[in-house]
C-alpha cells in the first residue's frame, strides 16, 4: 500500500493549528498532501467520513517487559497492543531484567523491536545502575546507543545529590529526566490513597504528600541545574501547583497524567480489585478534578499511559501482595475522549495532549500531519461504543479496570510510516 488516500475525515492537527475536513494523501511512507478534493491514481481510497483523522498518539511512559519479562508481554504483543490504541510511537522504560543500564540492553530492545513490534518503540534508560539510585549510568553511551530519556521509574531516586547530578549529566546530553515522584519513606508499606478509603478498607496508606515533596524537591533541583524534568504519571492535585510554578518561573519542567488517573478514584478499590492497584495510587475525586483541569489548561503537558501488563496469577492474590500496574494502551483513547464528550476540551486539544506535546517533550519526530513527514496516521470514530474484553485484545496480560465495559470512541486504523499496521475489524494487519 504505497498510496493511500484518507478522504473526508476532520483533520486535526496540532502541529499546524489545523482543524476542518479535508483529504489526506500518503506516498512512500510520508505525508504527501493534505487538501480537500484530493485525487491521486492507484491509491488506496479510505472513506473517513464522520471520522478524526490525527497524528497517531505518543506515549512517553509504557513497560514492555522485555528483556526479562516476556511472559507478561514482549515487544511484539506490546507493539500490537500499541497500534490497536492508535500509538505509533511508545517510550518504554527501564525496569527491564535486565535493566536497561547497560547500552547493551539498549540496542537489543531497538533491535529486537525493529523486527518484532509494528510500532516504533524508543527505549528509556536508566538514570542509575540497577535502579539502585546511587550510582549514575554512562548517560553519554546509551543516548548514543538509541534512549530518548532517563528514568528510574517505579523506584524513585531518594538521594538528593544523586538526583542533582543525574539531571547535570543529563543536560550534558540534552535528555529529560522522567521521575516517578514519591518519598519512599513516607510512603512506608502504603498500597493506596491515604484517606477515608483506606480506613474503611483497612489498608495502609499512600498519602499524597508522598508525591507532593519529591515533586517539590526535583522542581527546585530542576531550578538549580537548569536541566530538563519530566514529572511522570503526577496523581496528587497539589503537584500540580508546584508544576505550575514551575512553568511561571520559565523552568524546563514538564509532566504527564494517565488515563487512570484522569477517570478514576480511590473509591473503585472498594472490592479490592487488584486491576485497580497501580503506583502513585488512584486518589480522590477533588484530584482527579484538579489534574483534568491542570490538563485543560495545559499546565499538564500530556497524556502517558503508564502501560504496567502483569500476569493473571500475579493479580490473583490478596490486595496489599499484587504487583501496581495495569493494562493502558487499548483503552486510552476511549477514555480521555470523555474530555471532548463533557466540554473540557476540544478534539484538536486532545490530539495535542495525546500526540503533539509528548512528541515536542522528548524531541521524537512524530506528532505532526505537515507535508513530507512520516506517515504516522490514527483514524478515529469518537462516537462509536465498543466493549472492552482484554482477552480479546492484543496484551499477553489482562490486568485492566475497564474489563468487560463498554466505552465510547473507537480506533479505526493506525498507520506507520505510511503503512497500515492496524485496522478495526482486521486487527493488526502488518507485524
Amino acid at each position: 500500500m504505497d498510496r493511500v488516500l484518507i478522504r473526508g475525515g476532520r483533520i486535526l492537527d496540532p502541529s499546524q493549528g489545523r482543524d476542518e475536513e479535508a483529504d489526506l494523501l500518503i506516498e512512500d511512507g510520508k505525508v504527501a498532501a493534505v487538501g480537500a478534493g484530493l485525487s491521486a491514481a492507484d491509491a488506496e481510497v479510505i472513506d473517513a467520513s464522520g471520522k478524526w483523522v490525527a497524528p497517531a498518539f505518543v506515549d512517553l511512559h509504557a513497560h514492555f517487559r522485555a528483556p526479562g519479562q516476556e511472559y507478561k508481554e514482549d515487544l511484539a504483543s506490546g507493539g500490537r497492543s500499541a497500534v490497536a490504541g492508535g500509538f505509533s510511537a511508545v517510550c518504554c522504560m527501564a525496569n527491564t531484567d535486565p535493566v536497561n543500564d547497560d547500552p547493551s540492553v539498549t540496542q537489543y530492545i531497538l533491535d529486537r523491536a525493529e523486527k518484532e513490534s509494528p510500532a516504533r518503540v524508543f527505549p528509556v534508560a536508566a538514570a542509575t545502575r540497577g535502579l539502585q539510585g546511587e550510582v549514575m549510568t554512562e548517560m553519554a553511551a546509551l543516548k548514543e546507543a538509541g534512549a530518548v530519556a532517563f528514568s528510574d521509574d517505579g523506584a524513585a531516586i531518594m538521594d538528593s545529590s544523586v538526583m542533582r547530578r543525574v539531571l547535570e549529566y543529563s543536560k550534558l546530553v540534552d535528555a529529560p529526566v522522567v521521575v516517578h515522584a514519591e518519598d519512599r519513606s513516607l510512603r512506608a508499606d502504603g498500597v493506596m490513597n491515604e484517606g477515608v478509603m483506606s480506613t474503611r478498607l483497612g489498608l495502609p496508606g499512600n498519602p499524597v504528600e508522598a508525591e507532593e515533596l519529591h515533586v517539590a524537591r526535583d522542581v527546585r533541583l530542576a531550578r538549580l541545574t537548569g536541566a530538563r524534568l519530566h514529572v511522570g504519571h503526577v496523581s496528587a492535585g497539589g503537584s500540580v501547583d508546584l508544576i505550575r510554578e514551575a512553568k511561571e518561573e520559565g523552568l524546563s519542567v514538564t509532566a504527564e497524567v494517565t488515563p487512570h488517573h484522569l477517570s478514576l478514584t480511590d473509591e473503585a478499590t472498594s472490592g479490592y480489585d487488584t486491576n485497580t492497584k497501580m503506583s502513585p495510587p488512584l486518589r480522590t475525586r477533588k484530584d482527579v478534578e484538579t489534574l483534568r483541569k491542570a490538563l485543560v489548561e495545559g499546565v499538564i503537558d500530556c497524556i502517558a499511559t503508564d502501560h504496567a501488563p502483569h500476569a493473571e496469577y500475579e493479580k490473583a492474590v490478596e490486595f496489599a501482595a499484587a504487583p501496581n500496574g495495569i493494562l493502558g494502551l487499548e483503552t486510552a483513547f476511549s477514555i480521555v475522549s470523555d474530555l471532548v464528550r463533557t466540554g473540557e476540551m476540544t478534539p484538536l486539544q486532545l490530539m495535542e495532549r495525546m500526540s503533539t506535546a509528548p512528541a515536542r517533550i522528548f524531541g521524537l519526530d512524530a506528532g505532526s500531519l505537515k507535508e513530507g513527514k512520516s506517515a504516522d496516521v490514527v483514524i478515529l470514530d469518537p462516537e462509536a461504543t465498543w466493549t472492552y474484553e482484554p482477552a480479546e485484545g492484543f496484551s499477553k496480560s489482562r490486568n485492566s479496570p475497564w474489563s468487560g465495559q463498554n466505552l465510547t470512541g473507537v480506533v479505526e486504523a493506525t498507520f506507520v510510516k505510511g503503512r497500515l499496521v492496524y485496522q478495526a475489524g482486521r486487527g493488526v494487519v502488518i507485524q
